[in-house]
């Protein structure tokens, strides 16, 4: 069984609340899916949509493809035998956050505009004779509802995040997340193709700006964590 991590110091002040041990493993295998399934997704539209309409979409499949590829750099570190650093100690979650932002908020502000590219696309489905067309509507809309659960994931503590910001900061980021894809996604129904690129570049620069301070502060949290944590009785006796 493993140990509880220590929560006080040696100087008598609370420890850096870190977060929990991740299996490498699990996001090692989502790595591949995220690789594979928004890149292919991005070459399936450069195939049946129009270009002032897929290309912001396009621009964030093939981000979230990229990011898995750095991701995996970032997990394939991790190490907590001989000669682990600070840096080492801290690639799963590093990984992660990049996963997390850079991974699944490009595919989830793609999947609404993905949708209405593939739905529209007369490459893909030949119209027959006399058909008319569906207006799908508001329905659209519905891929977007997965926004929902990741929200969940990020503000009810399961995502990195959590570990990284005060609680008000990662309410405000997800808030934005959840603005910037609607405007996103609106944006595009609309024709409005300034305001959808807009909006998916300033959700980029959130996330990417996200990432970089996240993964500074877990170093700086792991550090201060290393320097003050308690030396443990069994690691003592390996020493001696």
């Amino acid at each position: 069984m493993s140990k509880e991590r220590a929560t006080v110091g040696t100087d008598g002040q609370p420890l850096p609340i870190l977060p929990p041990e991740r299996d490498a493993r699990v996001w090692a295998r989502l790595v591949r899916v995220m690789f594979y399934t928004p890149g292919f997704l991005a070459l399936l539209l450069l195939k049946a949509g129009e270009p002032t309409g897929f290309g912001i979409t396009i621009e964030l499949l093939m981000l979230a493809s990229a990011a898995a590829v750095v991701a995996g750099l970032f997990i394939g570190t991790q190490s907590e035998g001989m000669g682990a650093d600070v840096a080492s100690r801290n690639g799963t979650w590093s990984g992660a956050l990049v996963l997390e932002l850079l991974g699944a908020v490009p595919l989830l502000a793609a999947v609404p505009a993905l949708f209405h590219e593939l739905a529209n696309s007369t490459l893909l489905h030949a119209r027959a004779p006399g058909a008319m067309d569906a207006a799908l509507g508001p329905s659209e809309l519905l891929p977007a509802v997965a926004i929902l659960p990741f929200m969940i994931y990020q503000l009810a503590g399961f995502g990195t995040l959590h570990y990284v910001l005060p609680r008000l900061a990662n309410v405000a980021v997800n808030l934005a997340i959840l603005a910037l894809i609607l405007g996103a996604t609106i944006g595009g129904r609309l024709g409005d193709f300034t305001v959808q690129r807009m909006c998916g570049s300033a959700l980029v620069l959130l996330m990417a700006g996200c990432v970089w301070y996240g993964i500074m502060q877990l170093k700086r949290m792991q550090a201060d964590y290393d320097r003050r944590a308690p030396v443990k009785h069994d690691d003592a006796k390996a020493k001696e």
